[in-house]
């Protein structure tokens, strides 16, 4: 609310002076004592009107037009900053908007119109998810209920690498491991796949095809590079749904050779010019956009390399009106950024059309150290072994505390923590603290009063007013969160207001026997609980009224 209003009258404020900005910032200052609210737009303006910024702040504020009821101070600060103090009434504007708004509060419209897919997950069909996916999973989906929250038409999508070296050899292992169970010996392929998972895998394949038995085994190998993939994703499918993240679209690599997708990006490569025969290869010119060394798209057995299916892909993304198009890739792919984008620009896509984010990798820590969890997957640590031991909300929460293009060290103690020492029961008891007080206020004979009928001057004359000012920043945290594509932002916040909120319960009681300062503490109370509520939906984890 505030960051708009004053954005707006800084504007008409410029453009009195005869000036322009086209980026306005007003945000709250890191020392609360400076204000509510502060803006460095005077010293964006120095440099182009070569003045003074304390000059030009003089200038603005004498042309600012705001009412008395809205600021009740504002001063300039330091170089050139202009800090605002809200008035009273604005806390109770603001208050009673949060309330108003309930499970709309912090959504917006600013983006209606844009078509924006995310990409994630997508692990190679060649095993169980683990702990990389998990994080990945969490971010990808708090990153579309972001972009949901302010308009935008979202799609998740998997993409599912079912071609490929990796395929052969899941097949041929998926064959060591029947022959394993008709109690012959055949050796599992050097890089090929080892987890105990694939004897799952083939008992429920040959369970449902019995026939599989008779085959050949060249025949059988065939058939386990289909059968195989298809039984991994369903147990992908299962544990991502478990975890709570659904997709709109499982997109199979193989639907893009058979749709005559790959062999049209080739020859559109070709068509550019930027292609040469090397070594009986062919070689794209990559190093022109920003590679190391120029890459082959086609090797010299006229098998593609990753890079032409990927380019495949991700054409056939934009011909679907995704534009931009996000990509959550794990921390090994790091160095197909720079070629994916050259490929690409070769062919015209401008590189802002594609956003390639690196989820890093995971550390588990029980005691101080790293662990593995697994108990039937080799080395993989699996996301459902997570799940069964910490719960959905806080895997979800833990993974997105940090920014994901930093290394998370995931404490496992403390996720199992069922105190206030737990960041995800801390912010949730918060939550469920208001319901509580919302039922002991009713046995009382109160209600949360109406927006529109209630007297808020016991919450907005000082005490709360750091709490009300956090509440108000929530939709444009939403804002530029989702616009920065980092939920974690999310996740400080409402530490933080739960912080205040405790805070307060602990200085103030709430259900008092005055109808007056109840009534109003169970308002701000309520705003608090919207905005809990609002946040952790956002994030996928839950809010419970109970705990």
């Amino acid at each position: 609310m505030f960051d708009q209003d004053l954005r707006e009258a800084l504007e008409a404020a410029i453009g009195k002076l005869g000036h322009s900005v086209e980026k306005i910032d007003v945000s709250p200052p890191k020392d609360p004592s400076h204000g509510d609210a502060a803006t460095n737009v005077a010293l964006v303006l120095a440099k182009p009107l070569k003045k003074n910024p304390r000059e030009i702040a003089q200038s603005l504020i004498d042309a600012l037009d705001l009412s008395a009821d809205f600021v009740e101070k504002i001063e300039i600060a330091g170089p050139g900053f202009i800090n605002f103090r809200f008035a009273p009434a604005w806390y109770d504007a603001a208050l009673r908007d949060v309330v108003r708004g309930g499970e709309a509060y912090g959504r917006s419209e600013s983006h209606r119109g844009e078509k924006i897919q995310v990409e994630f997950v997508s692990a190679n069909p060649t095993g169980p998810l683990n702990v990389v996916s998990a994080r990945a999973a969490a971010v990808g989906d708090a990153i579309g209920n972001l972009l949901e929250a302010t308009g935008v038409e979202v799609q998740r999508e998997y993409y599912v690498n079912d071609a490929g070296q990796q395929i052969e050899k899941l097949a041929l292992s998926a064959e060591a491991r029947f022959r394993e169970t008709e109690e012959e010996a055949l050796e599992i392929p050097e890089g090929g796949y080892h987890g105990e998972y694939l004897v799952d895998v083939i008992g429920k394949i040959v369970e449902e095809t019995p026939a599989v038995r008779d085959m050949s085994s060249d025949d059988r190998i065939a058939y386990f590079k289909r059968a195989a993939v298809d039984e991994i994703v369903v147990g992908q499918k299962r544990d991502l749904e478990a975890y709570g993240v659904e997709f709109d679209r499982w997109f199979h690599e193989s639907e893009l050779a058979e749709a005559g997708e790959v062999d049209a990006a080739l020859e559109k490569l070709r068509a550019s010019g930027e292609t040469y025969e090397k070594e009986e290869a062919l070689w794209l010119a990559t190093t022109p956009h920003g590679t190391n060394d120029d890459k082959v798209i086609v090797k010299r057995d006229g098998v593609p390399t990753y890079l032409l299916p990927d380019v495949a892909y991700h054409l056939n993304k934009f011909d679907r009106g995704f534009d931009p198009v996000i990509d959550l890739w794990g921390p090994d792919h790091h160095a197909h950024v720079a070629e994916t984008h050259a490929a690409l620009e070769i062919l015209g896509v401008p590189r802002e059309r594609l956003e390639i984010q690196i989820v890093q990798q995971v550390n588990l820590l029980e005691g101080g150290k790293a662990v593995k969890m697994s108990k039937r997957a080799g080395k993989i640590v699996l996301l459902r072994d997570l799940v069964e031991d910490v719960g959905v909300d806080v895997a979800k929460f833990f993974f997105l505390m940090r920014k994901q293009s930093a290394h998370l060290d995931f404490d496992l103690d403390l996720a199992r923590e069922q105190g206030e020492e737990n960041p995800v029961f801390y912010v949730q008891y918060a939550h469920a603290r208001v319901a509580s007080l919302v039922r002991f206020a009713r046995e009382r004979g109160y209600e949360v009063p109406s927006p529109d009928d209630v007297d808020l001057s016991d919450v907005t004359s000082g005490a709360a007013n750091g709490l009300i000012l956090l509440l108000a920043e929530f939709p444009m945290l939403v804002e530029g969160a989702a616009r920065a594509r980092e939920p974690h932002r999310l996740t400080t916040y409402l530490r933080d207001v739960s912080a205040k909120f405790h805070a307060y319960y602990h200085g103030h009681r709430v259900v008092t026997d005055d109808p007056g300062t109840s009534t109003a503490r169970l308002f701000l109370s309520q705003a608090t609980r919207n905005v809990l509520r609002n946040g952790l939906t956002l994030l996928g984890v839950g809010a419970p009224d109970r705990m």
